[in-house]
């Protein structure tokens, strides 16, 4: 009888022992299992992104700058311009973060690891001072006047006046691109003015009599006349249906493949949520509209 009570007993204190372990949470082993990594790693990792190059993207990218500074308090877009190409230096020299260009990066940079992030079509336009009483230009007669060949509208079908040039600086796409699409590879004619922007540019034309010059549809403004090219208005759909061909795939180029808050910052320029809403409000066309 005894030993049947200190049985009891001794099975009693083990029960309670074990009980106590339980509460104590020790009766699981440690876990030896690494929770898996997780795959979401892009985050805010600078609060100050530098972009910089072609004026003809700088309303999109000043809109979409905006945009993701009030998504993300904190984060400074410092955007600037200088043309296409002081972009891609700048950005191949490593002192700015995305270089916004009108056109491909050139065979000199290739070395420089420039990654091309695509982010909306830019039409251009031939504008006019609006005195200029012509409507259109062929393809020829336009290559004859930004060359020098053809000095007086008459020789165009208009008035009796010097046509002035008002372009931009060797460093623009915008000057690039209607070099290659309008003249062929042809140089511009040194008798051009050179302004340092868009904008400028427009001033220009808009103030001098005679004048002609080049922009991206974004900047149209009233105060100049935009000219039909080979007897076809530029309209989106124009550009869409390839009877307008004045226009150029707009490029933001990072050196390497972009991380951080620069990669959130090009995500969202290229998210279906900005390109929808904003792309083709700003003057531009969305990349996936275009008929390839």
């Amino acid at each position: 009888m005894f030993k049947s009570k200190s049985k009891i007993a001794l099975v009693s204190t083990t029960l309670i022992a074990m009980l106590a372990l339980v509460g104590c949470g020790q009766t699981a082993a440690p876990s030896t299992t690494t929770p898996a990594p997780s795959t979401n790693t892009t985050s805010i990792d600078k609060k100050t992104i530098s972009a910089a190059g072609s004026t003809a993207l700088q309303p999109l990218v000043k809109l979409a700058a905006d945009d993701f500074m009030a998504k993300n308090a904190g984060v400074q877009v410092n955007l600037s311009g200088g043309g296409s190409m002081t972009g891609l230096n700048n950005v191949a020299s490593g002192s700015i973060e995305i270089g916004n260009s009108d056109v491909v990066s050139p065979d000199e940079l290739k070395s420089a690891g420039l990654v091309d992030h695509q982010v909306c079509v830019a039409p251009f336009l031939l504008i006019v001072n609006k005195d200029v009483s012509v409507d259109s230009l062929t393809k020829e007669q336009a290559a004859d006047i930004f060359t020098g060949k053809v000095t007086n509208w008459k020789d165009v079908g208009g008035k009796d006046a010097k046509i002035s040039i008002i372009g931009r600086a060797a460093s623009s796409g915008t000057r690039l691109n209607i070099e290659k699409i309008v003249m062929d590879g042809k140089k511009m004619t040194d008798a051009a003015a050179a302004q340092d922007s868009t904008g400028n540019l427009l001033t220009g034309v808009a103030q001098t009599p005679g004048a002609i010059g080049y922009i991206d549809a974004a900047y149209l403004k009233d105060t100049v006349k935009a000219l039909k090219f080979n007897g076809v208005a530029y309209s989106p759909e124009t550009v869409i249906n390839g009877q307008y061909p004045i226009y150029s795939y707009e490029h933001m180029y990072t050196k390497g493949e972009p991380t951080g808050t620069v990669k959130l910052f090009l995500d969202y320029i290229l998210s279906t949520e900005f390109q929808e809403k904003n792309v083709e409000k700003a003057g531009f066309i969305p990349v996936s509209k275009m008929k390839k």
